[in-house]
């Protein structure tokens, strides 16, 4: 597997978009709207892809500061979930944002997933609130 940065408006960003659209809205009986768009030009997209160009995992980062970025839109093909992708996709993200400046992320997590970022590092901060008709709660970590 290969992670590969996605470039706003290619193909792969289309890709991307449909795999986001498929694992977080369409399971919810939601889709991607304009205002959740808004604005992906100027974030940092990334993929995970098979050697013959098949996107298995995706994840957005959104700078917020110079050495702040929140992590957003993560999915993984539900072919191939449960397989280690998401953690793998996540830690080579890290390091590209420690390659750019970044010491702290922060994301929001659906609480039926902060297991998962509890065991790579990241802490709940706050409270339990509803997004997309889904309890989330806001977690960090330092990089």
């Amino acid at each position: 597997m290969l992670l590969r940065e996605i470039l706003f408006g290619t193909e792969d960003y289309q890709r991307e978009r449909r795999l986001r659209e498929e694992v977080l809205r369409g399971p919810l009986g939601l889709s991607l709207r304009d205002e959740d768009l808004a604005g992906e030009e100027n974030q940092w997209h990334f993929g995970l892809f098979e050697p013959g160009g098949e996107l298995l995992a995706c994840v957005l980062a959104v700078p917020v500061a110079p050495t702040e970025a929140r992590i957003r839109q993560m999915a993984v093909s539900p072919a191939h979930q449960a397989k280690g992708l998401g953690r793998s996709l996540l830690r080579e993200v890290e390091g590209k944002l420690r390659a750019r400046g970044i010491c702290r992320v922060e994301l929001s997590a659906r609480t039926s997933a902060t297991g998962f970022y509890e065991k790579l590092g990241y802490g709940a901060v706050g409270g339990e609130y509803v997004s997309h008709t889904i309890p989330h709660v806001r977690m960090v970590r330092d990089l």
